[in-house]
């Protein structure tokens, strides 16, 4: 559950509710199920959702550049990994299984759906040198950084 602060800062309140961030938690307020509120029909319309936001980690080490994504509960069938132009994209589907016999919410916190994520790479790498693991709920992309001179010298003509 996500909470504003006096200094109007937002807190997670577990690292679960962080994994995936839906742009209804950019806006001032709370969502109605942050408020422990069943949403009105006019205020949630499924169809017109827009997809979660995946939670990233990026840094370096000497040989490699990481992106770390927690992708607790989905399947890797459902996860879609390009990257293109120096752009990685993540997407995925994260289902909540079957719930046929639901009748009504009194509470509902956890993202399930599409979820999607692209960023622009920090550093130059290698295309054709990309590693991906799924292991226990966590995605892990490790690129070949490419070596650039610190120095290149310029002719003049």
């Amino acid at each position: 559950m996500a909470r504003r602060n006096s200094d109007d800062e937002l807190l997670m309140e577990d690292d679960l509710s962080a994994a995936f961030l839906g742009d209804d938690l950019a806006t001032e307020g709370t969502a109605p199920a942050e408020a422990g509120m069943q949403p009105q029909e006019d205020e949630w319309d499924e169809e017109d959702s827009v997809p979660g936001q995946l939670a990233l980690d990026v840094y370096e080490t000497r040989e490699k550049l990481i992106v770390k994504a927690r992708t607790a509960g989905v399947n890797k069938n459902d996860l879609d990994v390009s990257i293109a132009d120096n752009t990685l994209t993540i997407r995925g589907t994260l289902s909540a299984g079957e719930e046929a016999d639901v009748e009504n919410y009194f509470l509902q916190e956890c993202y399930w759906g599409e979820f999607s994520r692209s960023i622009a790479l920090p550093i130059p790498v290698k295309e054709d040198e990309i590693e991906a693991v799924l292991k226990e709920g966590v995605l892990t992309i490790a690129f070949t950084k490419v070596k650039q001179d610190t120095v290149k010298k310029i002719q003049i003509l």
